[in-house]
């Protein structure tokens, strides 16, 4: 029966319990709500707004990566571009150089060759001119000493005299 008193007492609250508990909790409630709910949501509202701040922070450090990433193809694309230009610019006038030293070359060879042959040819008219003299000298030489031979009696000179008279022509 000690325990069914006991059960009693447990299962049906009196009336000033509750009426104690009411006050204590209705007290409690308004202590916390002047002095802690208040700096508790203040602070739960700053919290959420340094919070929606860094995500729109990150959101905006993600656009600006993106922007930058953006810019950074079209540098990198320009400099390949660019790039690709001055080495077809290079290859353009290493050919050129190569050309024109070439055609220098070959201007030069041929400066070379016609001098060459200028001299070849005037060394070739120079002794030409040299072996023309000596031998219109040796046939002065050789037709004065045969003449002199035949010529040394006078039968000869007129048998002579009469044979060119005869091969000249006569128009």
């Amino acid at each position: 029966m000690t325990t069914f008193i006991i059960l009693n007492a447990l299962t049906t609250p009196s009336i000033g319990l509750i009426v104690w508990t009411t006050i204590v909790f209705l007290l409690l409630l308004f202590i916390l709500g002047k002095f802690a709910w208040k700096p508790i949501l203040s602070a739960v509202k700053s919290r959420e707004q340094k919070i929606e701040e860094a995500l729109k922070e990150a959101e905006k450090a993600r656009e600006e990566i993106k922007k930058l990433q953006s810019d950074n193809e079209k540098l990198l694309q320009q400099a390949r571009i660019e790039a690709d230009n001055i080495i077809k610019e290079a290859r353009e006038i290493k050919e050129k150089i190569i050309s024109d030293a070439k055609s220098e070359a070959q201007k030069e060879a041929q400066k070379v060759l016609n001098a060459a042959q200028d001299t070849i040819n005037a060394q070739k008219n120079a002794a030409l001119a040299e072996i023309k003299q000596q031998v219109a000298i040796l046939s002065i030489d050789i037709a004065s000493r045969i003449l002199k031979k035949e010529l040394s009696n006078t039968e000869a000179q007129k048998q002579l005299a009469k044979q060119m008279l005869e091969e000249m022509p006569l128009n």
